[in-house]
């Protein structure tokens, strides 16, 4: 073996060595400038830069770099298509150029920005993916030796490694961007509906007071148009109350009032609340199920309010002649409410969003129902607050199961997925 290729396997093992240094948990910075320090080391070189794709000026910029006129270099950009950096940046192949002096291509950045003298230089492209993300360079060759295929093997491990850790950097910062953003939209949202639940409030009750006064002396035809605004008022109050339901969620502000609650008389209390709409929509309201009463620690007026919007949803959703069956029934430590409709039935690839918030299956502006899409989360939540669970299951133009699981006790709160739901 030449003393060259010991040379050579010398300068690997310390290359692996280096590779296996640089993935302890350093941050960006630390980690190129950790980059840089090698590829001097290890090409022999005077000083080593990394140089990275700026997108709002369309150029190179200085990222990493070792040399005394590291401060002057950091507010420097690079021109791609005026540089030999860029070149490289370009083409995705490395560049020796081993005599500056002799070669006639314009636009020598680094000579230009730093006092030392270039020499000679080597350039290799930090590809991620496919993608060209940046440029290591190194220059000046100790003792006026020649860069060679070795450094330039060396220098693409190096950059590879840099080209991993800025991205993942990169990708890094712009999740948190977007988290940000999220969580911004999500308080905006939220100050809306506790804003809007609030100062709609006041103006709602002024109208539903004066149009039932005003019914009592009505003549028919009057009667007919006071009526309507009644309804609408009243269907406006719904909204308002399904916002402040879910702003009180939100914030923490729903409690549990326990006691022990009878299903099947929540269940009934329920259906009579819609007997007027069912009759409305011709559409027939049963409840079937166990006849004992059936008991759970819990909150009477939030399982009530659970139950009361799948039902309305499934009176929504259900065509003129159609069936909507409230069945109540117990399973080994659950009690089991189930809604089943024969109405239009949801397509398979929306059943992961429909407890959503703000969810609508229907399209905006083709959309024939009402509603804002807050029912079935807030019939979520509330079964939830009690470690319940609810389910649904549906065939397009068939119809839909939606089954509430509630735990008889608190402790069993937690396995409800256990339960075989038939």
């Amino acid at each position: 073996m030449t003393q060259t290729s010991v040379d050579y396997t010398r300068r690997l093992e310390l290359l692996l060595e280096v590779c296996r240094s640089l993935s302890a948990n350093l941050d960006l910075e630390e980690f190129l400038q950790a980059i840089i320090k090698a590829a001097t080391s290890l090409t022999a070189s005077e000083t080593s830069t990394i140089l990275v794709l700026d997108k709002d000026t369309v150029s190179l910029r200085f990222t990493a770099m070792q040399s005394e006129d590291a401060e002057a270099l950091r507010s420097q950009t690079i021109p791609i298509n005026q540089s030999i950096a860029g070149i490289v940046f370009n083409t995705g192949q490395p560049l020796v150029i081993n005599h500056v002096d002799g070669d006639k291509r314009p636009y020598w950045p680094v000579e230009r920005l730093v006092s030392k003298k270039v020499r000679s230089l080597i350039e290799v492209p930090m590809i991620f993916k496919g993608k060209t993300v940046g440029v290591l360079t190194s220059v000046n060759k100790l003792d006026g030796a020649e860069f060679c295929d070795e450094d330039k093997t060396i220098l693409a491990t190096l950059a590879a490694q840099a080209a991993v850790a800025f991205e993942n950097h990169r990708l890094l910062e712009e999740s948190r961007h977007a988290y940000q953003q999220v969580i911004e939209l999500d308080r905006m949202k939220s100050d809306f509906i506790a804003i809007a639940s609030h100062e709609l409030r006041t103006p709602l009750g002024v109208i539903l007071g004066h149009a039932t006064f005003l019914q009592d002396g009505a003549n028919p035809e009057q009667a007919a148009d006071l009526d309507i605004i009644v309804k609408s008022s009243m269907r406006l109050k719904e909204i308002i109350e399904e916002f402040a339901n879910v702003d009180h969620f939100e914030h923490g502000l729903s409690r549990l009032h326990r006691g022990t609650v009878v299903i099947n008389q929540v269940a009934q209390e329920v259906a009579n609340s819609f007997h007027e709409l069912s009759i409305e929509r011709n559409v027939t309201l049963d409840i079937q199920g166990s006849k004992a009463a059936l008991t759970i620690d819990g909150d009477a007026a939030k399982i009530a309010m659970a139950l009361r919007e799948v039902v309305k949803n499934a009176l929504t959703f259900t065509n003129p002649g159609g069936q909507v069956r409230i069945l109540v029934d117990k399973v080994p430590g659950f009690v089991r409410l189930a809604v089943i409709d024969t109405g239009i039935g949801i397509p398979t690839n929306e059943l992961a969003k429909i407890f959503q918030r703000f969810y609508q299956v229907e399209k905006h502006l083709t959309r024939r129902h009402g509603g804002m899409g807050l029912g079935l989360s807030i019939a979520r939540d509330m079964v939830e607050m009690h470690g319940g669970k609810i389910t649904v299951e549906s065939l397009e133009g068939k119809g839909s199961r939606f089954t509430l699981l509630l735990p008889v006790v608190q402790n069993q709160a937690k396995q409800p997925e256990k339960v075989f739901i038939t």
